[in-house]
This record gives C-alpha cells, structure tokens and sequence, in this order.
C-alpha cells in the first residue's frame, strides 16, 4: 500500500513540490476501517463544494472513492485517510489560470483509543475562508504550538470580540444539563459534528458562546473524524467534567451511525 498517492501512482516529487510551494488547495479526512467510513457521503459532498470554490470546478466523487479504495489495507485494519484536492500545474503568477486539480491520497494507522481529555487556551483568530476545508493551516499551527508551548494541549479559537467558534482542527460542542450546545460563528461545517447531532434525540441548540461564560456549561467535547468525540478538561481557567454520564451517550450515538462502503 502506497503511503502517498496522487492520481493512483506513487507521488512525484515534483507534483508534490508544487503543493508545498503553494499551497493552495483543499481537503477532507476520514476514518476508514473494513472499507467503510461514517460520512462518506459528507466527506465527498465536502470536496466537491470546496472544488468549486476553489478552483471552479465539478469533482468526479466516483474517482474519489476509487483512489480512497486503491489505498486501504487489504486486512480491513482501520486508517486515516485524507485526500487533497489541488492542481500541481497553478501557479502563484496566474492562479486565475484554468484549473486541473489533482488528487493526493495519503493513509496513516489510526488510533486506537479515544486519547485523554484535551486542555485548551483560547486565541482569537479566523481563518481564512472558514466554510472550506483549505490547506492554509498557518495561522491554526501556529496558535496550537503557542498552546503547546503554554502548557496546553490544543487551541479554542474565538473571534475578535471572545465568542467561541471552533477548535485548531475539531469542532467543539458543551453540555448543559443533558442539552448539547453548539457554539453560532464562522467555523468549518463538521462532519463529525453534523453526524453526532443527527444522532442525539436530546435536546440541541446553536447560540453564542462566550469564552469568558464556559463555566455554565457541565462538560465540553472536541469532534473530528480522526478522533471521534474527545472530552476536554478544561479551557483556560474552566474546568469541566470528563467523566459527565451524557459525554458516554453521545460517543454511544456516533458510533451507533452505520458506514458507508468506500
């Protein structure tokens, strides 16, 4: 199994090149596990919206899958995959060019468990183009490695004004009694995120959430596709509960959601 594809072969050092040099370019990751992925659909629907916007045009989801499936082990063995969409001909001159993407496909083991509760700092920052999953990760590297360096594991990002939007690479969601929170704002549109709140028959709400009011809320879990749902323990100063019963009920839910085959 090749670790790093574009197109179906083994990445050229070139084509990759162009990618770095760049940078321009969007993508999606997603857990596979005996061929199959919670999401698939969303993921595919998330590269071909992000297609368009980036680069105008209509990505072939059959061409997806097939590349997804060239990579995936042959014993089933559960992977991260993340496929790249970028075109390795653009360039910084004339990116207005006509485009051609291509699709890099890479694959890394995924974890095994659920690692332990995050602590995060808030940062206030926005990305650029928060709706598409682009690979102008700049700004999220360099708030987490100041957390890192801080003390904390992770970064919560608000806006200027200290509402909560979204973590460097998870959607956040709280707990209030057994009503699940989901903070309003520019943030990326989770998978993850969209499969837990079709899940939960509990009680929902999207409002703003303010960094300096996180202490009404009981607990708070980090979502993406890599990890699932992963408690934090506390943002800056506010501790919560990891162990709250509801936060069982909820990975409970996500994992009830059937996969799709690649």
């Amino acid at each position: 199994m090749a670790e790093i594809e574009i197109d179906g072969v083994p990445a050229d050092p070139a084509r990759l090149a162009a990618l770095g040099l760049l940078n321009y370019g969007h993508f999606t990751t997603l857990r596979v596990e005996a061929g199959a992925a919670r999401g698939l659909t969303l993921h595919l629907d998330r590269l071909v919206r992000d297609c368009r916007t980036l680069f105008g045009t209509e990505l072939d989801r059959a061409a997806v899958r097939e590349r997804i499936r060239a990579v995936l082990p042959a014993d089933g063995a559960p992977v991260t995959v993340r496929v790249t969409c970028y075109d390795p001909a653009l360039g910084l001159e004339r990116p207005a060019a006509p485009a051609a993407p291509a699709l890099l496909v890479t694959t890394r083991p995924a974890a095994a468990a659920v690692p332990p509760p995050l602590r995060a700092r808030t940062a206030p920052y926005r990305r650029e183009l928060p709706g598409v999953k682009h690979v102008g990760l700049f700004g999220l590297v360099h708030h987490r490695r100041a957390a890192q360096l801080a003390g904390y594991d992770d970064v919560l990002i608000t806006d200027d004004g200290g509402l909560v939007t979204e973590g460097a690479t998870w959607n956040i969601g709280f707990l209030v009694g057994d009503k699940l929170v989901r903070p309003e704002g520019p943030s990326l549109p989770g998978v993850t995120e969209a499969l837990l709140t079709g899940a939960y028959d509990g009680p929902q709400s999207r409002e703003p959430v303010r960094a300096a009011e996180l202490a009404r809320f009981d607990a708070a879990f980090a979502l993406n596709a890599g990890i699932g749902l992963r408690p934090l323990a506390a943002v800056d100063g506010t501790a919560f509960d990891p162990d709250h019963p509801l936060l069982a009920e909820l990975r409970a839910a996500y994992l009830g959601v059937a996969a799709e085959p690649v």
